[in-house]
């Protein structure tokens, strides 16, 4: 699976565990990502976390301290380790620090952000 950015993926989720690839009929999985901004001192530190769920389970998440995709559970080890061997893919997650973070964090700061207070 291809990592493009919050909340986006370019392929259907995984195979369960255990199922070589295999299309499971009349069964429901749940795929789900979660991207994260934790503010310290303003924006002066930020941490931005991605994380991917599979049958309500983490399994693998980019974190911005740690600066590569980290492997939860087992079932996340070969996503991980295929991603941090891409440096563009790589480059991209460390680069959402400002693009999604930090610019969101402006844009609430103008008070124009519709949600939950």
């Amino acid at each position: 699976m291809e990592w493009i950015g919050p909340g986006v993926s370019c392929q259907a989720p995984p195979s369960p565990p255990g199922s070589p690839n295999k299309e499971v009929e009349g069964a429901h999985f749940l795929y789900q990502t979660k991207a994260e901004c934790h503010f310290f001192n303003g924006t002066q530190r930020v941490r931005y976390l991605y994380r991917q769920f599979y049958d309500r389970q983490e399994y693998v998440r980019f974190d911005s301290d740690v600066g590569k995709d980290v492997a939860v559970t087992e079932f996340g080890q070969p996503d991980a380790d295929y991603w941090n061997s891409r440096q563009e893919i790589l480059q991209r997650a460390r680069a959402e620090v400002d693009r999604f973070c930090r610019y969101n964090y402006e844009v609430a700061k103008t008070g124009l952000v519709v949600g939950r207070r």
